[in-house]
């Protein structure tokens, strides 16, 4: 079981490097234009609220996320030239091991406590009459 749940790790870790490296690629001049436009496309998709089966359908709706995006990324990472790829796969390796990482979030969790601490006490104000 251990086998099968570090298997699971690293390919998320591949994963999440391999959505960066492609973020980096779409940005790149030598990756085609058609190839860029479709990283925006899947991009859009995943973060769009519409989506071709909508998610209150129960098993349905959640599917077309799991099957259209990660099919998506597969394409992307295929239809970008290797070197480019490569290349990039690299910097977003060594983007996840820089300090900018936690030191942004660090900033997001102290705005997410200082938007919790302004709500606690608003809500004291609001309540306490």
């Amino acid at each position: 079981m251990p086998g099968i749940i570090d298997r699971l790790r690293q390919r998320a870790k591949d994963l999440k490097r391999d959505i960066n490296a492609i973020y980096l690629a779409s940005r790149d001049p030598r990756t085609p234009w058609p190839v860029r436009w479709l990283a925006i496309a899947i991009v859009a998709y995943a973060l769009s609220p519409i989506d071709l089966i909508p998610d209150f359908i129960p098993v349905l709706g959640y599917l077309d996320d799991l099957v259209i995006v990660p099919g998506g990324i597969f394409l992307l990472v295929q239809l970008i030239p290797p070197e480019v790829m490569r290349e990039h796969r690299l910097a977003a390796s060594n983007r996840e091991h820089a300090a900018g990482g936690r030191a942004a979030a660090a900033v997001i969790v102290g705005i997410w406590l200082l938007c919790s601490g302004f709500a606690v006490w608003a809500a004291y104000r609001y309540f306490r009459h």
